[in-house]
């Protein structure tokens, strides 16, 4: 099972990387998300740096539903689903290999990049490295319930509306958590470890849960 779940994920990666695409747009719509609000909200440098990490984690949300609808429609259009159901490994081992491969290409590149785009709303070291480890912990559950979403619309064309409608409302307790771990660490009443542990359990419910749920749909489509 091992060397399966190894295998799909290379299978992925390759072909993220000969295609290109989502992991790539993901940080441009990142930085273009976190460029933009300095210009909206003016000048406050104090400002920026308070709302800063929810800036990131609200960026990191919409960027991550970016090639979340082709996660599994395009292996469902040109067959490759179908044989990999009817291949003797269970439907959630590959489910996993792709939701694993998708957030290497797009969550954990985001979750690396937000120090740098940090320094655009003003946010000190510590600031830049809470919210870099608190979207560590969180972008693979927002990578998870996303796949949960894709599943469902996965033989729908253009179902990429469809797709943030049902995913966005569950994405917003990572979202809080991941807030408040970030701003828990610059001087919050609340110590940093207590959210970054939630959101971490976020993940691994998410995994879990996402996982069968998204195998589910794929079945159900069928």
């Amino acid at each position: 099972m091992s060397r399966a779940l190894l295998a799909l994920i290379a299978r992925d990666l390759a072909l993220a990387t000969r295609v290109g695409g989502s992991g790539a747009l993901s940080l441009v719509f990142f930085l273009m998300i976190v460029a933009l609000v300095p210009f909206a909200l003016g000048p406050d440098l104090n400002l920026l740096s308070r709302i800063g990490p929810a800036i990131l984690w609200l960026a990191a949300v919409l960027a991550t539903l970016i090639g979340l609808d082709r996660l599994f429609q395009a292996d469902d259009e040109d067959g490759s689903l179908d044989l990999m159901s009817a291949a003797p490994v269970p439907l959630e081992l590959v489910v996993l290999a792709k939701v694993v491969a998708h957030w290497l290409t797009t969550g954990l590149p985001l979750a690396l990049a937000s120090p740098l785009f940090g320094l655009l709303v003003a946010l000190d070291g510590t600031g830049m490295g809470a919210t870099a480890l608190t979207l560590l912990a969180g972008t693979p559950a927002l990578t998870f319930i996303g796949a949960v979403g894709a599943a469902l619309t996965a033989s729908i064309r253009r179902g990429g509306l469809i797709l943030a409608v049902l995913v966005l409302p569950l994405m917003v307790p990572t979202l809080i958590f991941g807030v408040s771990a970030a701003e828990s660490a610059s001087g919050g009443t609340v110590p940093f470890t207590t959210p970054l542990a939630i959101l971490a359990g976020l993940s691994l419910i998410a995994a879990v849960v996402g996982t069968l749920a998204a195998a589910a749909a794929l079945r159900w489509s069928e």
